[in-house]
């Protein structure tokens, strides 16, 4: 299948793996590239600059096809060495880059120099367009059903990619809720030019997580997660647990008067117990609502393949039986 997305980044299929903290190593990434999606080692992940352009070396010895790098701008009083990191992702040989969180319009100029693609993770129409208008190739279109942070306006798929396509001229994906052959479809139906998955990638046998997180994921139904940090606008929706379900309490105990310290025990580091360890009740961690289907764990091969497969099927068979005027079962 080929689509703006696919000619852009060079890759067989329109599937891109989003940037995950914890997940995004590169192992991860070298499976889903191999299997001719887009895969993404998440920098942040990785401690120095110097261990990141370790894990895009580590990387290419297991890949010739592309991969990317997520570089995600966060506010804080001591924000990571993004200048060094965009210069072990450029000296590395990256094409791709994703970005998210804040504007990336301080690194563009240097990724853009070096022939790098950057596509901006966005959870609104006005955010997308503002990433076309500092220079962004693409845009991954964040409905409110993703995992992680899905903005303040919760709008979900439905709505977020019609309203991306009347409005933007550069190619988007869909991201959030995502996970099969029916989503890729109906996310090209709407305007977009592929999909990025994340919760559905960590479900996958390279997935280098624990195997209590990927059971977690198989376990749960689309009821099963919740949305945190609300009143401090920085919602992020996380899989249900013991920490999360007394992180709520907080919340609602709080209210307006919460601060970040209240609940750092849930939220602050909580990443390498979970992914590494297997402690599912240690913390909050990042779980979209596509948790409710998602019933395997395959290799980034087999989902991959059959995720085009179905693709292929709904779109020259049971979506062709309505132009031929036939009831399809």
């Amino acid at each position: 299948m080929k689509t703006a997305i696919t000619e852009m980044f060079g890759i067989e299929h329109p599937i891109i793996q989003g940037g995950m903290h914890f997940v995004g190593f590169a192992e991860m990434a070298a499976a889903v590239s191999n299997a001719g999606g887009l895969g993404i080692i998440t920098a942040l992940t990785q401690r120095t600059p110097a261990d990141l352009a370790n894990e895009i070396a580590k990387c290419r010895d297991m890949t010739d096809k592309p991969f990317g790098v997520n570089i995600t701008f966060l506010p804080s009083l001591t924000p990571p060495d993004y200048p060094a990191i965009v210069e072990a992702v450029i000296k590395g040989g990256v094409k791709v880059v994703e970005t998210a969180g804040r504007n990336p319009a301080q690194v563009l100029p240097h990724l853009k120099d070096a022939g790098i693609k950057v596509i901006h993770k966005c959870t609104s129409v006005r955010h997308s367009l503002k990433a076309q208008d500092i220079g962004c190739d693409a845009v991954s279109v964040d409905g409110f059903e993703c995992g992680g942070h899905p903005g303040e306006d919760d709008v979900p798929n439905m709505i977020l990619l019609p309203r991306a396509a009347d409005e933007l001229d550069i190619p988007f994906v869909s991201s959030g809720g995502q996970a099969d052959g029916r989503s890729l479809v109906a996310s090209l139906a709407m305007g977009a030019q592929g999909m990025n998955m994340g919760t559905r990638f960590i479900a996958t046998k390279e997935a280098p997580v624990h195997q209590n997180v990927k059971d977690a994921i198989v376990g749960a139904s689309e009821l099963d997660t919740r949305l945190v940090m609300r009143s401090l606008r920085n919602t992020e929706r996380v899989l249900t647990n013991e920490a999360v379900e007394r992180l709520i309490i907080k919340e609602k105990t709080l209210g307006d008067k919460l601060e970040f310290a209240d609940i750092a025990e849930e939220v602050a580091g909580v990443y390498p117990r979970i992914m590494m360890e297997g402690d599912m009740d240690a913390g909050a961690w990042s779980c979209g609502m596509v948790a409710g289907l998602i019933n395997d764990i395959p290799t980034c091969k087999e989902l991959i393949d059959r995720i085009m497969k179905e693709a292929d099927e709904i779109i020259n068979q049971r979506l062709a039986q309505f132009s031929r005027g036939t009831v399809p079962a």
